[in-house]
């Protein structure tokens, strides 16, 4: 047993099934991934080191030109070496190794696994949200800009699955966009809870030494550095706000699905997809599948689960650093977001080539009977009081079914007076239009209006929290290379 492999307290480390079980067998796609991000961390550690003067200038120049090195080739000296307790160890005493323990010893100076695990989580979450809420983003105005194109095909709007009033296809593609618009905002808080950084937390109680945690974090994208360090490193519960806000997201985009699904069927044949949104059968040639709307159902599944097993695995737990919440809690969170995000860009190609068949819709709003509340509120203006109208009308639609018709073509008051439908209802489309109080079809345009006012604020938002990291990134290279370019030739500490 080498010293590399101890703590100085333990002198044997997990065999090589059970530490294949903690640690599994990362590949060179995995290890790259990690480091990647643990490197980015250190790089802004020996930075705020130096500038402490925690650590001299040459000590601190040879650790970033070797750390350096090893991302421009992608960590592949590190590739199917021994790490008998985790990658970050590995590659640590890779760099003690090769630099001496009075260099590459120093580096894990002010810190802890503890913290640099949350920060990675950290930076990965954020990461991951941005990505999400951008490509949500797009599908809101890919549905707002269809609500406009849409807003005077006229169909029926239903209720219990049966026929209930009339709408816009463009107003049921606004409310799609209204929902979404929710599960944004909790998107983007859940982002903005990640303005602390854990770094300088250290393993549980921050640190005696005189470490500067506000420049760690401005150099990795940061807005702050540790409020409280126990909270810190114990605490994953914006991985769990954040698995909500996506499960929400994806649960959204479910009923959307069931409905288009549901209204390409030929029964309804409301909605056609072009040949490049659609499957065939390996046997039954005359099938025209939609196929990619049961994905978009299913994938929410992984961010439900998610949510429950992160919880689960969180429930109970110390108010400490651990690993069911540090570790087991965090890593169920990351398929699931892919999943979402898979969901999502499907959404997008099907509300866009999604075409919606006008007549056939507008077919279906008159043969549903869906202007019978309209007719029944008509009679109210007229004075009838609203239980009476909602009875003659309920008889009159009885007496249409029983006769055949498909249509209200007359209706008489208790008194016997017959009321004039063909006056009352002389358009679809001005009956939608009239629905203009309570948020109904007639404000569509308002409604579409107010969302785009959103989603501008939104991108606006996402556009300087993008910079923010970016720019942060550029001062972390700039500081580097100070460092290297100031102390990399023997300069004094």
């Amino acid at each position: 047993m080498t010293a590399a492999a101890g703590t100085g307290r333990l002198t044997r480390t997990l065999g090589p099934r059970t530490r294949r079980v903690v640690y599994g067998e990362p590949g060179p796609g995995e290890i790259r991934a990690e480091l990647d991000l643990t490197s980015t961390i250190d790089l802004a550690h020996i930075v705020m080191l130096t500038e402490t003067g925690l650590l001299s200038g040459s000590a601190a120049a040879a650790l970033l030109a070797r750390i350096t090195s090893l991302r421009d080739d992608g960590f592949r000296e590190l590739y199917g070496l021994d790490a008998p307790r985790g990658l970050y160890l590995m590659y640590e005493g890779h760099l003690v190794a090769e630099l001496g323990a009075d260099i590459g010893g120093k580096l894990h100076t002010g810190r802890s696994r503890n913290d640099i695990k949350a920060t990675i989580t950290a930076i990965r979450l954020r990461t991951e949200l941005t990505d999400l809420l951008g490509e949500i983003l797009r599908l809101q105005a890919a549905l707002l800009s269809r609500a406009r194109v849409h807003r005077d095909v006229v169909m029926p709007v239903y209720t219990h699955f049966q026929p209930a009033m009339p709408i816009g296809y463009g107003y049921y593609l606004a409310g799609l966009a209204t929902a979404l618009d929710r599960d944004i905002a909790a998107l983007r808080y859940a982002i903005d809870e990640l303005r602390r950084c854990p770094l300088g937390a250290g393993a549980v109680a921050g640190t005696d030494l005189p470490i500067e945690p506000a420049r760690t974090a401005a150099l990795l994208g940061f807005a702050e550095p540790p409020l409280h360090a126990t909270d810190a490193v114990a605490a994953r519960d914006t991985v769990l706000r954040a698995l909500a806000a996506v499960a929400s997201a994806g649960l959204t985009l479910t009923r959307l699905a069931t409905d288009l699904q549901l209204w390409s069927t030929q029964e309804f044949g409301f909605i056609e997809f072009p040949e490049r949104l659609v499957g065939g059968s390996s046997a039954m040639p005359q099938k025209r599948n939609a196929f990619l709307l049961e994905h978009v159902k299913a994938k929410a599944a992984a961010a439900v689960g998610a949510w429950t097993a992160s919880a689960a695995a969180m429930k109970s737990t110390p108010f400490t650093n651990s690993i069911e919440v540090g570790t087991e809690a965090v890593a169920v969170a990351w398929p699931a977001f892919a999943a979402v995000r898979d969901s999502v860009l499907l959404a997008q190609v099907l509300v866009t080539g999604a075409h919606p068949a006008a007549a056939r819709m507008e077919q279906r709003a008159r043969e549903g009977f869906v202007t019978a509340t309209v007719i029944a509120n008509r009679l109210v203006a007229q004075g009838v009081p609203f239980r009476t109208a909602h009875h003659v009308v309920g008889a009159a639609v009885r007496d249409a079914v029983e006769a055949g018709d498909t249509e209200l073509t007359k209706i008489a008051l208790p008194d016997g007076t017959p009321v004039d439908l063909g006056a009352e209802l002389a358009s679809l489309r001005d009956v939608v239009a009239a629905h203009d109080r309570g948020g109904g079809p007639g404000e569509c345009d308002r409604v579409v209006g107010v969302l785009r006012q959103h989603l501008t604020g939104h991108a606006e938002w996402l556009t300087v929290h993008r910079a923010r990291v970016r720019d942060a990134a550029r001062e972390l290279a700039a500081a580097v290379d100070a460092v290297v370019t100031e102390h990399g030739t023997g300069g004094t500490a």
